[in-house]
């Protein structure tokens, strides 16, 4: 079924679309939260600290926007069932959690490994399997699913991560193939080097001025500049856009070091 045709702006809109955006308490889940907030999206935060959480949700509530939180760890399967359950209707996934293991290859236990793999990658397979439904019987639908430059440039010390963030490029290109002729599209998300709080630390240091330097803009993106391609993503001017990995680096995977 092709879009309905309307302004060009317009369609950069979500008014009366539900959108559940993950690990949205802070960093790029909450600039990305806030942007499909202020396109008129009803928007689930979501996050491990309910009090946390709330004071995001009063946070646009006061602004005017439409929002709710679902708190739930992502290996606590039943818990997220629940959750989903009062939550109704979601129209967009972002699947932004992502934990991180940095350590080297031979001190990550197998468990180890598998506890991530889980929380970043399998766990998003979950979500779809609980929004999916719906979506099929709306014929409409959008799958996000944040990775990681270093899915194509990995780093040592990290292998879990990487991994994990490959799975999830992948699991989007699978999911395009399965949903495509039932009006759902499904992407991935890539960001590169992003002064949220997690880096804030790491980007006073050497080697954060290295990775500073390595980018071709010659600095650290600020989280906001990731809402623009969740946005176009989530929007129904990306309605054609599927199996797709948009890459928000500055130009950081397009060059090498010379």
């Amino acid at each position: 079924m092709l879009p309905t045709m309307s302004t060009f702006p317009d369609q950069f809109r979500l008014d009366g679309r539900t959108a559940l955006i993950t690990g949205s308490g802070r960093g790029l889940g909450w600039a990305m939260a806030k942007g499909l907030a202020e396109a008129g999206a009803r928007v689930l935060l979501h996050g491990r600290e309910p009090g946390h959480l709330a004071d995001r949700v009063k946070e646009l509530r006061g602004a005017g926007f439409v929002a709710d939180a679902l708190a739930f760890e992502m290996s606590d399967r039943a818990a997220m069932q629940a959750e989903f359950a009062r939550a109704g209707a979601i129209d967009i996934l972002i699947h932004n959690v992502g934990e991180r293991d940095r350590r080297p290859f031979a001190d990550i236990a197998p468990e180890a490994f598998a506890r991530l793999i889980d929380t970043d990658l399998t766990a998003a397979h979950a979500l779809v399997k609980l929004v999916a439904p719906a979506m099929i019987e709306r014929r409409w639908g959008r799958l996000i699913l944040v990775t990681s430059i270093v899915a194509d440039l990995a780093v040592a010390g990290s292998v879990s991560y990487i991994a994990a963030k490959g799975g999830l490029a992948a699991l989007a290109r699978a999911l395009a193939a399965e949903f495509a002729d039932k009006g759902i599209t499904a992407n991935a998300l890539s960001p590169g080097f992003f002064a949220t709080e997690t880096n804030r630390e790491m980007m006073a240091t050497p080697h954060g001025e290295r990775l500073r330097e390595r980018c071709p803009a010659k600095r650290w993106a600020d989280p906001s500049e990731i809402a623009g391609a969740a946005l176009f993503l989530a929007s129904p001017a990306g309605s054609y856009v599927n199996g797709h990995t948009l890459i928000v680096d500055g130009g950081v995977s397009a060059t090498y070091i010379a």
